[in-house]
């Protein structure tokens, strides 16, 4: 173990403590789909005994997203939402959430419909002004959740000193990194509590698994998470796991590749007559622009930008070709989605307008594809607009 800690972050998606299976040399982690486990002694059982509490295929991938979030434990569940639902059963009754007010739309109706029924407070606030975020802690505030880079406008939040503040108000600070991942952004490492993920996307990374996972860096928060876990029982399946873990091992080489594509596919649309905002941390103007740089390694594969009404955007959704238009990203192929009807359908427009989600805004997850093409893709199903824009009485 010693050794694998002074290996590069690529390397150690390769060279992990399940890189070869023990009993038979097998280079790729077996599939468990057992749901209960012979037990050889009455009086003691053995590890495994039913798959809800623990599964080895499951374990596996837990033991790998801890070790390269660089937390102590870690937990895979059936979506990242029930990763995020279970974490927020942490609270109680009484407690209050300090929350990203972009945040992604499941997240906010979790928030607003379900932990508001059983008497858990909430306040959406601005994270990237953290004298806002101090003037609304309360006494009772005991969980502090981060998205950064915020969905869909990303908006980056200082981790370190969200952290700071959430630590002396006696509350915990949970970070989704799904649009980072650890190969770019190492939460814990700044001192949040709980990192959670969407494997759904960047993690496995090619649209054929849904999936969460979230680590902890405390053991006694661990043992808190496992107890949840194991009583709300939303466990991911020996098949999705291993699904995650072969995807996993790409993760390096997919992010690096689509990271550098989505910032010349930023700095192009920056450039659009008809492009009215692009929203991208990687942009040396975008507010957050030294803070990612402080922070993280990189700035993500995915952006934003509003076009300039939502007529010309609903021609670019038609004419346009390469990326899929669907929910979802952090695929090998790119993705394009609406927030609006998407990804924050949940969120009423007053409240979607307020936050800057407009209905001329859309969200691209850069892929694999050749980012030329895109450009030209992209160049070509917006042509059409500026041309009717060009024509006399537009």
């Amino acid at each position: 173990m010693s050794h694998q800690n002074k290996l590069s972050f690529e390397t150690k998606l390769l060279h992990n403590d399940h890189k070869i299976d023990p009993a038979t040399g097998s280079v790729s982690v077996p599939i468990h789909p057992s749901s209960t486990y012979h037990q050889f002694d009455i009086d003691e059982f053995g590890k495994y005994d039913y798959s809800r509490s623990l599964n080895p295929t499951r374990e596996a991938l837990e033991e790998t997203i801890a070790s390269l979030e660089e937390g102590s434990r870690g937990f895979a569940f059936a979506s990242g939402m029930s990763a995020i639902s279970t974490a927020f059963l942490l609270l109680s009754q009484g407690d209050h959430v300090l929350i990203s007010e972009d945040v992604y739309g499941g997240t906010y109706r979790m928030v607003t419909e379900v932990l508001s029924r059983y008497g858990i407070d909430h306040t959406f606030v601005d994270m990237t002004d953290l004298s806002e975020v101090e003037k609304q802690i309360r006494p009772n505030t005991k969980v502090i959740y981060v998205e950064t880079p915020s969905n869909p406008l990303l908006k980056v939040t200082d981790i370190e000193s969200i952290a700071k503040l959430a630590k002396q108000a006696g509350a915990l600070t949970f970070v989704d990194n799904t649009f980072l991942t650890p190969a770019i952004q190492k939460p814990l490492a700044l001192g949040a509590d709980v990192v959670l993920h969407s494997a759904t996307k960047f993690l496995s990374g090619h649209s054929d698994v849904v999936a969460g996972l979230a680590v902890v860096k405390d053991e006694a928060i661990g043992d808190k998470l496992a107890f949840l876990q194991n009583s709300f029982g939303a466990v991911l399946g020996a098949q999705d796991s291993w699904l995650v873990l072969r995807g996993l091992k790409t993760l390096h080489v997919r992010l690096e590749k689509s990271m550098e594509s989505a910032e010349k596919i930023a700095r192009h649309l920056q450039g659009h007559q008809l492009v009215k905002h692009v929203y991208y941390p990687g942009l040396s103007d975008h507010n957050g622009y030294h803070l990612q740089n402080h922070q993280a390694t990189g700035a993500g594969a995915v952006l934003s930008f509003e076009l300039e009404n939502e007529q010309v955007l609903r021609s670019f959704v038609k004419k346009v070709q390469l990326p899929v238009f669907a929910v979802s990203l952090g695929a090998v192929e790119s993705i394009l989605s609406y927030p609006a009807k998407m990804s924050h359908a949940a969120m009423p427009e007053v409240e979607r307008r307020r936050r800057g989600i407009t209905n001329s805004l859309l969200r691209l997850s850069v892929g694999l594809e050749h980012p030329d093409d895109l450009i030209q893709d992209i160049e070509t199903a917006l042509e059409h607009q500026v041309n009717i824009a060009a024509t006399p009485g537009f």
